[in-house]
């Protein structure tokens, strides 16, 4: 006769321990975890590292930093549909208007902005860019449409129209999140910083260069 095997005991194994959460919002945990949620804020970094590179790429091109060359082209795609001021461009760059003048006064004695007063108010000063601008720009443009076209490729035509009424949506939810952060207290530097940005509508990232 075969001996007996011993029976053991159900034994419950101890529980994994789990990372403290860094969501609260049920939308974004599925099953009850904010892995997706962290795997989905790291890529997001990553992408945004990245588009800040091809964007100071175009900008060494044509001989500008990143921040120049994303406003010269700003007002340069802009004063196709209307007259362009200081304010339009802070409201359409999400700056403020201290910035978008200190950086376009550069611009002017380069030679790629021209300043004007408006005809019909006084105070308000226009902006354009000059024929050598345009130039640079036109030119620059048959290499950035094949860049472009390669960085977003991954995107439908449904994707991109989703993705361009959820953009201007993140950027003013992360206004708030900028907020809640310099009320929680950031050390040092990064302290003013945050609460100099969060006064005149800057993002931290501009406070700090």
């Amino acid at each position: 006769m075969a001996p007996m095997k011993a029976v053991r005991p159900n034994v419950a194994k101890p529980e994994r321990p789990q990372a403290a959460l860094t969501v609260n919002a049920p939308q974004l945990l599925p099953d009850g975890s904010d892995l997706d949620f962290r795997h989905f804020v790291h890529d997001a970094l990553a992408f945004a590292s990245r588009l800040q590179a091809v964007r100071d790429g175009f900008a060494k091109l044509i001989g500008l930093t990143g921040v120049q060359y994303t406003m010269l082209i700003s007002i340069y795609h802009l004063e196709f549909e209307h007259r362009v001021g200081i304010t339009t461009v802070a409201e359409h760059l999400h700056l403020s208007g201290t910035f978008v003048t200190t950086e376009t006064n550069k611009l002017a004695k380069l030679g790629l902005v021209d300043k004007s007063r408006d005809g019909e108010d006084r105070r308000r000063i226009n902006l354009r860019t000059t024929a050598r601008a345009r130039n640079l720009l036109s030119e620059l443009a048959e290499v950035q449409s094949h860049v472009n076209d390669a960085h977003f490729s991954p995107l439908s035509a449904e994707d991109f129209n989703r993705l361009k009424h959820l953009m201007p949506a993140l950027v003013t939810s992360t206004d708030r999140a900028l907020r809640l952060l310099a009320a929680a207290g950031l050390p040092d530097k990064r302290q003013s910083n945050a609460d100099a940005a969060l006064r005149d509508g800057r993002s931290i990232t501009e406070a700090s260069s």
